[in-house]
């Protein structure tokens, strides 16, 4: 038996579905580690394959390809180099799980299958995967690891199982996506599971962005007494070393070492819209993105995320405005691209709209002007930016933010045609507040510039949020600190009128407000996918029926 150990924590960014680059990055780590004395590198978990791999994992084809893969990958490790444990969906028994992998002296030592199984969107994995037994401890090189995957943290029954059988590091292969109103979630996790079995314990997430997932990373390792001794950097690529010592109490104590300090608030916000807008453009394969530019805070902020994730290079920003758009609008959004160092190109929709005016005439006729001119706006806007998607494969943006979704006012500027809303989990608020921080602070790893992004008077033009025309009533909406307090309340919290009301909020708005939630969910399932950053997101958390005869508090 050894009494030491050096532990790999292989923070990675895998691309879902993308098996052999996967496995790459892991035969990277792996000859780092090697390199750098560890023993063993710790994978997150479905590692291989990324995560959520939805019905993938019941397709017998990709399967087949990820146990080939693995195996071949196995056969590598004979090289006297560092075991490496891996996530993946595989057969055991007939079944499918999600399981992780120790591979070590040429071949699969040993499989783990998840024991606490995540149910709903987007994961589903109760509906994918079969839920493994409570696991015992992996015998590595003389050292037993009670390996937990991901949700196998958050109940106590795991680890303690693990504990009475004698394991004496806890491992967790996490893929714990982004939250920010749960930021301290899954410390506190492990805290608690250290405290109950008295055990170390060290935790592998994967970074990167995933659909609408976002991964921080932030890999740590606490000691038996609860101390962090090691954590990895957030939001990026990592690969620490951790070096353990068996103690004269038979409790292996981990080498204090590097702790980087994760970001917090509207820092960590920021870097997780900009690592999931940059990896969702990288791995979709898309030359760049085209921003559709207006004078607005969303738009603005939109674009310098743009910007930060990928570079000028790749943002082309676009002015379509029509015949009611101001000078001072076309001037605030010029400045927004000079800010930026991104091309700019003014496209009046004008020409287009006379002629779709003059051929709808006939029809329209004896009709006044309602919500079918307005989308028909919004419609040219999107139609030329879909145009100049496909002629020069770049990926189309919307700028649309939370409160827009929640009240229907998402395609005023052709927001319904866009690629991928990276504000789509962002109140206009906070989205106010991110562009405030944005000219005070460069992120780290950012491509964008120093300094002021989003001109001032940009940033403080927080007109009233107003419905759509043609909405039921013609509803004035409150103004948008108000508009969001409600929206929090009724979407975030399910919380009651009378609490909502005892906020100081008028029930006759708080009514308004709810009917222009309830009717506007169609509007909101036709929306492009987004960042997803809370665990109350639209359409995987929020989802209303679309005909809904429930519009009026009691």
């Amino acid at each position: 038996m050894t009494d030491h150990l050096a532990i790999a924590l292989a923070q990675l960014n895998p691309t879902v579905g993308a098996i052999e680059r996967n496995l790459d990055l892991i035969r990277g780590a792996r000859a780092e580690a090697y390199a750098r004395g560890a023993d063993l590198v710790v994978c997150p978990a479905m590692s291989v394959t990324g995560q959520p791999v939805g019905q993938l994992a019941s397709k017998p084809f990709f399967l087949d390809a990820v146990a080939s893969l693995v195996r071949d990958f196995a056969e590598e490790t004979a090289d006297g180099g560092p075991g490496v444990l891996v996530g993946a969906p595989w057969r055991i028994e007939g079944r499918v799980h999600n399981a992780v992998l120790l591979l070590d002296g040429g071949r699969i030592v040993t499989a783990r299958a998840k024991h606490v199984l995540l149910d709903g969107f987007p994961f589903d994995e109760r509906h994918l995967f079969a839920a493994g037994p409570v696991p015992g401890p992996v015998n590595f090189r003389g050292v037993r690891l009670g390996v937990l995957i991901a949700e196998d943290m958050s109940t106590p029954d795991v680890a303690e199982a693990l504990g009475e059988c004698g394991a004496e590091i806890l491992v967790v292969a996490g893929g714990d996506a982004v939250d920010v109103d749960s930021e301290d979630r899954r410390i506190n996790l492990a805290v608690a599971r250290v405290g109950e079995t008295g055990l170390p314990l060290l935790s592998v997430n994967q970074i990167g962005g995933h659909d609408q997932l976002v991964y921080d990373g932030a890999s740590f390792v606490l000691g038996a007494d609860n101390r962090l001794r090691l954590q990895a950097p957030a939001f990026r690529d990592s690969l620490l070393v951790s070096r353990w010592q068996a103690g004269a109490d038979e409790v292996w104590v981990c080498a204090e070492g590097e702790l980087a300090a994760p970001p917090v608030g509207l820092a960590a916000m920021y870097h997780a819209l900009m690592l999931g807008l940059g990896d969702h453009v990288r791995k979709s394969g898309a030359a760049g993105v085209l921003v559709g530019l207006t004078d607005g805070v969303d738009s603005a902020l939109t674009a310098a995320l743009a910007v930060d994730a990928l570079g000028s290079d790749r943002v082309h920003c676009v002015l379509l405005p029509s015949p009611g758009t101001s000078r001072q609008a076309l001037e605030d959004a010029r400045e927004i691209a000079e800010l930026l160092g991104c091309k700019i190109d003014e496209i009046p929709i004008e020409p287009a709209l006379r002629a779709t005016n003059a051929m709808l005439a006939p029809a329209f006729a004896g009709r006044d002007p309602d919500r079918a001119e307005d989308d028909l706006r919004s419609t040219l806007r999107g139609a030329i930016l879909l145009a100049l998607s496909a002629k020069f494969g770049a990926l189309t943006l919307s700028a649309a933010n939370r409160t827009d979704m929640a009240v229907g006012r998402a395609t005023l500027h052709g927001d319904l045609w866009g690629g991928f809303a990276v504000l789509k989990d962002v109140y206009r608020t906070t989205v106010v507040a991110l562009a405030n921080w944005r000219n005070r602070h460069l992120p780290e790893g950012a491509h964008g510039p120093a300094g002021r992004v989003v001109p001032e008077r940009v940033v403080t033009d927080m007109s009233d949020v107003e419905p759509r025309p043609g909405t039921t009533g013609a509803r004035i909406l409150p103004p948008a600190d108000v508009l969001d307090d409600i929206l929090r309340c009724l979407i975030d919290k399910d919380v009651g009128l009378e609490e909502i009301v005892a906020r100081d909020h008028d029930p006759a708005v708080v009514e308004q407000v709810w009917r222009t939630v309830a009717e506007a969910e169609g509007q909101r399932r036709q929306l492009p996918p987004g960042v997803r950053i809370t665990s109350r997101s639209f359409g995987a958390s929020v989802r209303l029926p679309v005909v809904n005869g429930f519009a009026t508090l009691p």
